[in-house]
């Protein structure tokens, strides 16, 4: 394991167990529900189709889960980073390497504001690898129940 790895490695430690932080706040557009619904041949009424959707128990069109799922990353950016990782140096990439516990909660409405929320609450050495698992939340403004809560393990590679 390298060096670089042992600091980094006691930086996420030391996170573990900390408050859940947020980002900001994100539109879903129809247009971005759209294109989604294009990218993933997934074309169904309840996202796509205004009018059939208004009759639904939902009123509108709704985002795929998947949308919501997929949009952690973006969401993710803006959540600040803890202090204890901006010393962390020779990282040669991060990746995804799996999530954990995903579960569908309620539906984010075409045009609604989403923002993630960010817990750290596992970490371990894999060589000159770190995985750390953060239980993420997307929240929906204006509403109490989130969207989606998961847990997202990143893998940080080092040199």
């Amino acid at each position: 394991m390298s060096e670089n790895a042992q600091r980094a490695y006691g930086a996420m430690q030391s996170t573990i167990g900390s408050d859940p932080v947020a980002g900001e706040w994100f539109e879903i557009s129809q247009e971005r529900i759209n294109d989604f619904a294009d990218a993933t041949i997934d074309h169904q009424f309840i996202h796509v189709d205004l009018e059939r959707a208004a009759q639904t128990p939902f009123g509108g069109t709704i985002a795929h889960g998947f949308l919501t799922l997929s949009m952690l990353v973006h969401l993710s950016t803006s959540i600040p980073v803890d202090e204890s990782y901006k010393n962390v140096s020779g990282v040669l990439m991060g990746i995804n390497y799996g999530l954990n516990k995903v579960r569908f909660l309620n539906p984010v409405p075409a045009g609604s504001r989403v923002r993630a929320t960010s817990q750290p609450i596992g970490v371990s050495l894999k060589g000159n690898a770190i995985d750390l698992t953060r239980k993420m939340t997307v929240e929906i403004e204006g509403q109490e129940k989130p969207a989606l809560i998961a847990e997202w393990i990143g893998r940080t590679v080092f040199a």
